[in-house]
């Protein structure tokens, strides 16, 4: 039985069981107050019907004095008994009136006896056979007489139960208006905690596995005091974490089946040319000499174009995973050496853009993997070479400030779409979607550069209009000696 009430308690809803903790507490209460208000009630009821009887004896002594029994004005239903005590045994005196003593008065005689070992007043609660429960009070009028009177003590329990049934309703109706309204105070107390698990019951049963799943609910309203506030707060800032990371799984999932179809396109052009130069290799050099070299050229061409593409997808895939390997050799080196010998290539290499490098006369010493560092630069200047027009200017400067070394890279050509700028960092993205790879690349180049700098702990920034774009590279210095020269040295071609 217990353990069924158990099992139906926690199956209540949480205004339920407040509700009737708070009657089982009022229950406790109440039972306090009622008793302590019942017993101070009877007590005082009862000091005042022991006041009643004393001023009683005290006007009736003066008749016992005077007549030898007891006359004149009684109250009513009380018992009167006068004993002569003088040789220490209560003798009972004849009553003026029979009915002044009860049926059995031995109660009577006990407490004259009493009262003649104590020679005090006395007082007892008896109940006398046949007539009910009554206060004795015996006391000594003269010497060798003492007075006993019985006050009935019913209209005091008569009252005292009345006084307990009137609480015992009032109470009851307390209670009852307590359950009942305080269950629905709680309940409109709790609403906002109920909405909160409809609001978790509409997520648990909203698609995630969408890639652009968004959660469309939140807890609204504003009832519930600050507790719930707070926790209204702390779950629709879940609920908003929640949201970003599916965007960020959503945004990694295009990203990956992006990065998949451009990859298996990239890698599908040479693999087709390296099929058909080989399929031409078997059917018709064997016969021209001339004829086999140059399609082992182009066979040669087209792998290393791959190799290519491949060494970049390697060297990102690294990169993404630094924690586990660590592709970087680092040392210290003057990256304005490293800038130096950037453009000398680019020079040999691109002659139709007149470059400009801007470089101190001192060494910037950079903690930096001088391989790595050098295909950022090579990367930058071969991106503002091809995509822009020949003759169209390049320049390179290289400078120390607030602890941070500063490559810009800059050209003066058409400059980069604003709705570009923040995806040309993006792995196979191109800005000129018409461009094939021997134009413009594979898409992988800044994207390598970007992760390269990251790894260094630095970043790439980009700020381009028409007429201008520039890529700011910036590394941290090895250490706080390092300082950008007072007075730049400039060469131009």
């Amino acid at each position: 039985m217990i353990a069924r009430l158990r099992r139906a308690y926690r199956g209540m809803r949480l205004g339920t069981r407040l509700a009737l903790g708070l009657g089982a507490l009022a229950l406790v209460v109440f039972a306090v107050v009622g008793t302590a208000l019942t017993t101070y009630m009877r007590d005082y009821l009862s000091a005042q019907l022991d006041t009643q009887l004393a001023q009683a004896q005290i006007a009736q002594s003066k008749s016992i004095a005077d007549y030898g029994t007891l006359s004149g004005k009684k109250y009513y239903s009380w018992f009167y008994a006068v004993y002569d005590v003088s040789d220490g045994t209560p003798r009972l005196r004849r009553p003026e009136d029979p009915a002044d003593l009860p049926k059995d008065v031995d109660d009577f005689t006990a407490l004259a006896s009493a009262q003649t070992t104590a020679h005090q007043e006395l007082l007892r609660t008896e109940h006398l056979r046949g007539a009910g429960t009554y206060r004795l009070r015996a006391c000594e009028v003269e010497p060798g007489v003492v007075l006993v009177s019985a006050a009935p003590m019913e209209d005091i329990e008569d009252t005292v139960g009345q006084l307990i049934t009137i609480q015992v309703v009032t109470f009851a109706l307390a209670l009852l208006a307590l359950v009942v309204f305080g269950r629905r105070m709680l309940r409109r107390g709790l609403k906002p905690l109920s909405d909160m698990a409809s609001t978790a019951h509409g997520i648990a049963s909203h698609d995630l596995t969408e890639s652009a799943a968004r959660l469309p609910l939140r807890a609204d309203g504003r009832d519930g005091g600050p507790e719930v506030d707070e926790l209204r707060t702390a779950f629709n800032t879940m609920l908003e974490h929640i949201d970003d990371s599916l965007a960020v799984r959503a945004e990694a999932e295009q990203r990956l089946r992006r990065f998949v179809a451009d990859a298996s396109h990239e890698l599908r052009t040479p693999l087709m040319s390296v099929r058909g130069y080989a399929d031409l290799f078997q059917y018709a050099a064997a016969n021209a000499p001339e004829e086999r070299d140059r399609h082992l050229a182009r066979l040669r061409a087209e792998a290393a174009r791959m190799g290519i593409l491949l060494d970049d997808l390697l060297l990102l895939a690294r990169l993404d995973a630094a924690e586990v390997e660590a592709p970087l050799r680092l040392e210290d080196a003057d990256l304005a050496e490293l800038v130096r010998q950037a453009a000398d290539a680019f020079r040999a290499g691109r002659p139709d853009h007149p470059l400009t490098v801007t470089t101190g006369p001192q060494a910037i010493e950079v903690r930096l993997d001088p391989q790595r560092v050098r295909q950022v630069l090579d990367n930058l200047l071969a991106n503002a070479a091809v995509h822009t027009p020949p003759g169209t200017p390049v320049s390179v400067d290289v400078a120390v400030a607030s602890g941070t070394a500063l490559v810009r890279i800059a050209d003066a050509g058409p400059g980069i779409p604003p709705e570009d700028q923040e995806r040309v960092f993006d792995r196979f993205y191109r800005v000129d979607k018409a461009r094939s790879r021997d134009r413009g690349g594979s898409g992988l180049g800044l994207a390598v550069a970007h992760s390269l700098v990251r790894a260094h702990g630095g970043r790439i920034e980009l700020n381009s209009e028409p007429g201008s774009t520039v890529f700011t590279v910036r590394l941290p210095v090895a250490g706080t000696g390092c300082a950008a020269a007072p007075g730049p040295e400039t060469t131009a071609v």
